[in-house]
């Protein structure tokens, strides 16, 4: 080894030359990689020292590495395997050197261990999360997956996930794929295959039936894989790139990688894969290490004495440190992205393409960093010719519990997939399904929100969230066609028609009352027409008494008295006869009007009619006049009588918006509450000024939690949302609500999917066929009618027979009427009795009076007198004066 002075750039680059190892096996691409790395970097002309060994013989493994430690080298570039990754650790710890390798990551807090390969623990979690995975197959190498086993088992020991792992390496092709047929028997779709390039090739390229499955491949080269044979299975396959092979820096390397191909004919491989490039990333480290330490001006060109690797105990190289803090400092942009390193020597910071196999190759749908965990940016090229495989994915159909268009059976623990739900949209989904041809898994969304853009971050969540970042690819739900989520994702053709009503708790309903029979008019029409009665009896009487034509002449004769008795004479009286002339008389006197205007009021006539014109046109006026209210009467009887009317306290939304003694709000984050945001309509910007204002808030979180408010708060919260749900729960037990009012706007629901997806155009022809073959009609019947507790719509309005407490009042009249005349009638009796009593009196005082007189003169006139035995006149003697002649 020579010795270098610092004082000349190109004896420090000419010191370094030497002082460099490398560990890998004999024909690997990462040597070749490492080969060409260095004819890249020709300015810092590196001569090192390599050794071509046996990864998986901890022996040659020793050797080799103590090898490269006596003869002094700085840092050391290699490969390991599982069996001697312990091994080369300890040497590195103890003895201070730098191993730099791009093999699969270790945990460790080995800080000479630098490791170029980025873990994919946390990004094959994220997307776990992203594809709602709970059940699933884990294939994996004890390599390279070990590690993320754990991961995964903890993460299962959390949420509930059940989790099936599978060491390839105890397997056999002729196991393998007898495995792959018991996954299928027990319909275990959803795999993850975490191994090495190679075997990884070998495992897609098995020719099986792979409908249904899903695919994730935890491997850091997705475009560097054979899919020719596999892609034309159309299967669904998701994995990591880490290399960005669209970079134009990239694409330059990758030229002169072909090149240099060409001129080596030991280069095997004509493609550098991503080990590969972390190869490269690799070389570039210790060129910026060594050149930070040469402007630093730290003195690492005298190796000293290297002692021995094996000694005991072992003597650690005194500038391994500064190595290793130059090594870890570093910072760039290389083959596998910005190249960074947190202080246990793994990768930080960095950046992977998330790929997907599509029909026509490889395309990115999205990346992961550390930051802000996957992010899906895909985009679909709507081409008829990719849906063509569509029957070989198992899409994910995102909706939310929503009755009765998403529900949960009840029994849905003895179920598993598809079959734990129905409900409109679970029949939707399998109609559309049935029509387009492909399969799909219904899964619930994270939040339980529709879909709404949150105003600081400008990210989406709920249902359309998950359309727009990738999550799922059909959204088959209650939700509404909009134009902010138009923008975003695509919709079909209308499924539902609706629009924004409002709920209120059904008010009590009103019976009948005992004189319900006068609720057909109001208490003013009943008050005038009795002032009509009585004022037209009155004008009858007046024009009936100015009137000549009313007035008749009649022959009355008054008899006088004779008071004559069979032998008796008065002797005192003159008889005589007085004839008088004839009397004139008029048969409308007060009380015959009213009886001749309450007859005619109760449309059954009199026996007396006037006879004089203005009498007459009294009584055809009023005729008419009871013609018109009878009529009106017999018309809204019925209805009165018959319908148990419920009075609302609110019609509409102008009512709602001209009070605050009934609160009213909508569903937080969705179309509903939007609407009255955006709307420019006076009643409507009323209302929003309200809602968003009340405290405490009249938003709701769900549905459900809106119904109960309004079953709760008796009459004094109003609900608004769709009309189609309000429908729905009018019809569900205990049908205490109703919806009010018509429709205050026009909208509808569609059918979601994500921008340019190829789903799109045949879901969108299956949405219209269903709906010609009103087979969507017929799910609206079935799930909101058909299963109603309340029954049908219209069963409110139905009349019935009447019962007595409908016509109780009129009995109760009758039987007033009756005793009333009764009462009359005795008190007529008592009254005329009364008189007549009186009249008899003064007669037999009269008669008396008669008797003494004629007493006294010493006779009676006999003839005077009616015989009135029993009644006899007493003189003041004591008895009776009678002369007999």
């Amino acid at each position: 080894m020579s010795q270098c002075d610092l004082d000349s750039e190109s004896d420090v680059l000419m010191c370094v030359s030497d002082l460099s190892g490398g560990i890998f096996p004999t024909g690997s691409h990462e040597y070749e990689a490492f080969r060409f790395a260095l004819t890249q970097h020709q300015e810092l002309k590196l001569v090192p020292q390599v050794d071509m060994v046996d990864t998986g013989n901890s022996f040659a493994m020793t050797y080799a590495f103590c090898s490269q430690f006596s003869r002094g080298v700085y840092a050391i570039m290699g490969l390991y395997d599982r069996r001697t990754v312990n091994m080369l650790m300890s040497f590195c710890g103890s003895l201070h050197v730098c191993f730099v390798t791009p093999s699969f990551p270790v945990h460790s807090k080995n800080h000479f261990l630098l490791q170029l390969r980025p873990s994919l623990q946390e990004p094959l979690m994220a997307l776990l999360d992203h594809f709602y995975w709970t059940r699933f197959v884990y294939f994996y190498s004890p390599d390279s997956g070990l590690g993320v086993l754990q991961r995964i088992l903890d993460a299962a020991a959390e949420r509930g996930w059940q989790v099936t792992s599978v060491n390839l390496d105890s397997l056999t092709e002729t196991t393998f794929v007898k495995l792959l047929t018991d996954l299928d028997y027990k319909k275990e779709f959803q795999v993850i295959i975490n191994c090495e390039l190679e075997r990884l090739n070998s495992i897609l390229n098995l020719k099986r039936n792979l409908k249904n499955y899903h695919y994730i491949l935890a491997n850091l080269g997705f475009m560097d894989l054979n899919f020719s044979e596999f892609q034309k299975l159309a299967p669904n396959v998701t994995g990591f790139q880490l290399v960005n092979q669209s970079d134009p820096e990239i694409r330059r390397i990758n030229d002169d990688w072909m090149d240099f191909n060409s001129k080596d004919t030991r280069a095997g491989q004509r493609r550098l894969r991503y080990t590969g490039a972390l190869t490269y990333d690799g070389v570039s480290v210790l060129s910026a290490a060594f050149q930070n330490l040469r402007q630093q001006r730290i003195d690492i060109s005298h190796r000293g004495n290297a002692g021995e690797c094996l000694a005991n105990p072992p003597a650690p190289w005194g500038q391994g440190i500064d190595i290793q803090r130059a090594l870890q400092q570093v910072r760039l942009n290389g083959l596998s992205g910005n190249v960074q390193f947190d202080d246990r020597g793994q990768r930080t910071n960095f950046s992977l393409m998330v790929m997907e196999l599509s029909l026509s190759g490889p395309r990115k749908i999205g990346f992961w960093n550390d930051r802000s965990g996957y992010v899906n940016t895909a985009t679909y090229r709507p081409v008829l010719e990719e849906f063509y495989g569509l029957h070989n994915r198992t899409y994910i159909v995102t909706t939310i519990l929503e009755a009765p268009y998403m529900m949960l059976r009840k029994n849905h623990e003895q179920f598993t997939g598809n079959d734990r739900y129905e409900g409109y949209c679970a029949e939707l989904a399998a109609e559309i399904a049935k029509h387009v041809g492909f399969s799909y898994r219904l899964e619930l969304v994270g939040d339980g929100k529709y879909g709404a853009r949150d105003p600081e971050s400008k990210m989406w969540n709920g249902m359309v969230g998950e359309l727009v970042y990738g999550k799922a690819d059909v959204a088959v739900a209650p939700l509404t066609i909009t134009l902010v989520r138009e923008q975003v994702i695509d919709f079909t053709k209308p499924f539902m028609s609706l629009g924004i009503s409002i709920m209120i708790k059904k008010p009590t309903k009103s019976k009948p009352g005992v004189f319900s029979f006068l609720d057909p008019l109001a208490y003013e029409i009943w008050m005038c027409i009795v002032f009509a009665y009585i004022g037209v009896s009155v004008v009858l009487f007046l024009v009936s008494r100015f009137s000549p034509y009313e007035w008749k002449e009649e022959e009355s004769d008054d008899e006088e008295e004779t008071n004559q008795t069979s032998g008796w004479t008065s002797q005192n009286q003159n008889q005589q006869k007085d004839s008088e002339g004839p009397e004139h008389t008029n048969d409308f006197g007060i009380f015959n009007s009213l009886w001749f205007s309450l007859g005619a009021f109760m449309q059954q006539g009199c026996d007396i009619s006037p006879r004089s014109l203005s009498g007459r046109i009294v009584g055809g006026v009023w005729w008419f006049f009871t013609l018109i209210i009878i009529s009106s009467y017999t018309a809204n009887l019925a209805a009165f009588l018959t319908v148990e009317r419920m009075v609302s306290p609110i019609e509409g939304a102008e009512d709602l918006a001209k009070q605050t003694e009934i609160a009213y709000g909508t569903l937080d984050g969705g179309s509903t509450k939007e609407f009255f945001r955006r709307s420019k309509i006076a009643v409507f910007e009323k209302m929003w000024s309200y809602m968003r204002s009340t405290d405490p808030s009249v938003f709701v979180k769900n549905t459900n939690e809106g119904v109960i408010r309004v079953r709760k708060a008796k009459g004094k919260y109003a609900y608004l949302l769709e009309s189609s749900m309000n429908e729905y729960i009018e019809q569900r037990k205990p049908c205490d609500t109703m919806k009010v009012g018509g429709n205050l706007d026009s909208k509808g629901y569609g059918v979601a999917t994500p921008k340019g997806s190829p789903l799109r155009i045949p879901v969108n022809l299956a949405v219209l066929k269903l709906n010609e073959q009103a087979v969507l009609d017929k799910l609206k019947n079935k799930w909101w009618y058909d299963k109603g507790e309340c029954g049908h719509k219209d069963s409110g309005r139905k009349t019935s027979a009447l019962s007595l407490s409908n016509v109780a009042g009129v009995f109760y009249i009758l039987i007033g009427g009756l005793g009333l005349a009764m009462m009359v009638a005795l008190v007529e009796f008592c009254y005329k009795s009364r008189i007549e009593s009186r009249r008899m009196k003064i007669l037999d005082k009269l008669k008396c009076s008669r008797v003494r007189g004629g007493a006294e003169n010493g006779r009676v006139m006999l003839h005077d007198f009616p015989s009135a035995p029993g009644l006899p006149c007493m003189s003041k003697a004591g008895g009776l004066a009678l002369t007999t002649m």
